[in-house]
């Protein structure tokens, strides 16, 4: 059987993972809290803290996954999209790695793993992995897409974002409530405890299967900063509320387009991947589908962040095609 390294460095987590197969081993993952004080990932902190822990990632990895580097069959790694300096220091890890073992090196498109994060297992529980045809739900800080999949490496995105993605109205909304980085999960947190009804945004009217969250984010600004000239108080007293409100606006607009890809494909098979797949609301509003007939996959929480797991399981069905990446590949900071 074959063990599979693979190397995620796309943003801020520094991880690195090893399969056998499609069985994981390890999911080793390096947070950088270096960015809360500025609100936001800094690009130049992030490439310096990938190069500090990219080494003892990817040892821990080996380490837990029980195997040592020589028994490795090939590298996969993520060349894009992302962070173009992040990207360098994994790619170029990659490909040294790889080229002083002699083995394969793969390269991974961030998005495309997220969504065959779902065929991932486990050797000491069973798992339910997507039957093709099957749409998955894309959703990130930085993406947003509706994809057909009719094989591990046939996808086609039938829907997409024109503007913001979901990940960033979370994010802009947390930001305004005055939410500590990273805002979206205070969000999905705050509105448990409010009422998703007390307050209506102005929602996207987009044909087709695309989406459009900037018009949503500017409908929540402009009411929070309304109401704050009529009492000053008014966030602290209705931050459960306005978080449940936001929520609900976002979700909603999710699941109406993609409701509507079910019934135009007749696709019966339908999936959740990428960062917003963490929202419990989410979570809980694709959880309902599968009342109606349909068969409903959701990633486990450790798989639904940035993660070397799905960039490793990708990994191994292009090592199965052989589809290998030169070592003069380079990386992309922007992709489908």
């Amino acid at each position: 059987m074959n063990y599979i390294l693979g190397i995620e460095s796309s943003c801020d987590d520094t991880s690195a993972a090893v399969l056998k197969g499609t069985a994981i081993y390890s999911n080793v993952i390096a947070n950088q809290s270096v960015h809360n004080a500025f609100g936001g990932v800094v690009p130049e902190l992030a490439s310096r803290a990938h190069q500090q822990n990219i080494i003892p990632v990817v040892e821990t990895a080996l380490h837990k996954a029980g195997i040592t580097k020589e028994q490795l069959s090939a590298v996969a790694f993520t060349r894009g999209p992302g962070l173009l300096g992040s990207l360098l220091v994994g790619t170029s890890f990659a490909k040294s790695f790889a080229y002083a073992l002699g083995i394969p090196l793969i390269e991974v498109n961030h998005m495309e793993a997220h969504v065959l994060a779902h065929f991932i297992t486990d050797e000491s529980k069973p798992t339910n992995v997507p039957k093709f045809p099957f749409l998955c739900l894309t959703v990130s800080g930085g993406h947003t897409q509706i994809v057909r999949m009719t094989s591990h490496f046939n996808m086609e995105i039938i829907g997409r974002t024109i503007d913001d993605a979901a990940g960033e109205a979370f994010d802009k909304a947390a930001k305004i409530l005055g939410l500590p980085y990273p805002g979206g999960p205070l969000v999905d947190k705050n509105a448990k405890e409010g009422n998703p009804n007390a307050f209506a945004f102005s929602k996207p009217n987009i044909r087709g299967l695309d989406y459009s969250f900037s018009g949503l984010k500017t409908s929540f600004l402009y009411t929070v900063r309304d109401r704050l000239k009529e009492d000053p108080a008014f966030i602290d007293k209705n931050l459960n509320d306005l978080c449940a409100s936001i929520q609900k606006s976002i979700i909603d607009t999710l699941m109406k387009k993609l409701v509507l890809a079910i019934k135009q494909t007749g696709i019966t098979n339908v999936a959740i991947a990428g960062g917003v797949s963490a929202n419990s609301g989410l979570r809980a509003a694709i959880s309902e589908l599968s009342k109606t007939g349909l068969n409903v996959f959701i990633p486990e929480f450790q798989f639904t962040t940035d993660n070397a797991a799905m960039i490793a399981v990708a990994g191994y069905f292009k090592f199965l095609k052989k589809d290998f990446a030169a070592l003069n590949v380079t990386p992309y900071s922007r992709g489908i």
